[in-house]
């Protein structure tokens, strides 16, 4: 898959779940103890205008050399460094919704074109920096488009609107899921559960939180 194309389409549904949330459904529950409007601030924030930041931050080597690894490297850390991680997440998607004012989907919207025109201003080697550590623009940027697909998906389920992710784009979430299960050990219960020959255990995440 084109990673650039697969990236750019997600964030272009992405800004198009925003512009159909109900004004009346911003403030209800939208994933775990975010509201929907503190779930399109941390995804703005995280899958949006952190592209930019990111790929205007180069980096001497590479240090994580995969997008699975990427994530994997959560579940790595001390557990007082991810707590700590949470709660500036927490912190910075309250901050970042409060920021969306009175109209999201503009500035979504806007978020979506810098990063967009960033990733194209980027070569695939580039080294950036980013909160795991070093890594090539062509393994980072995936990390993204599943930021925006899961998320998307919890925001449309939230609001009760269609999300129109192109199957390409929920295509590449997917897979770097299940690359995720292996590199963690849980590729045979993914694999047995997607063929119907056993059941995963109740709340089973590849993710760190």
């Amino acid at each position: 898959m084109d990673y650039r194309r697969t990236y750019r389409s997600a964030a272009v549904a992405y800004a198009d779940i925003v512009a159909r949330i109900p004004a009346d459904r911003w403030d209800s529950p939208g994933l775990g103890d975010w509201t929907l409007r503190e779930l399109v601030g941390h995804t703005a924030s995280s899958a949006l205008r952190q592209v930019a930041d990111v790929l205007g931050a180069p980096a001497t080597m590479v240090e994580v050399a995969t997008a699975e690894g990427y994530f994997a490297y959560g579940r790595g850390v001390p557990g007082p460094v991810l707590e700590a991680a949470v709660a500036a997440s927490d912190d910075d998607a309250r901050a970042t919704a409060a920021e969306l004012g009175d109209d999201p989907a503009a500035l979504v919207g806007q978020m979506a074109a810098r990063a967009t025109h960033a990733l194209a201003a980027a070569a695939d080697d580039d080294i950036v920096t980013t909160p795991a550590g070093g890594m090539r623009v062509r393994d980072w940027l995936p990390t993204r488009t599943f930021e925006l697909v899961v998320h998307g998906l919890d925001a449309a389920a939230a609001a009760g609107v269609p999300h129109n992710l192109a199957l390409e784009a929920v295509a590449d979430a997917t897979m770097l899921a299940t690359r995720l299960a292996v590199a963690l050990g849980e590729g045979d219960a993914l694999l047995r559960a997607l063929t119907g020959r056993a059941e995963l255990p109740p709340k089973f995440t590849v993710l760190s939180t």
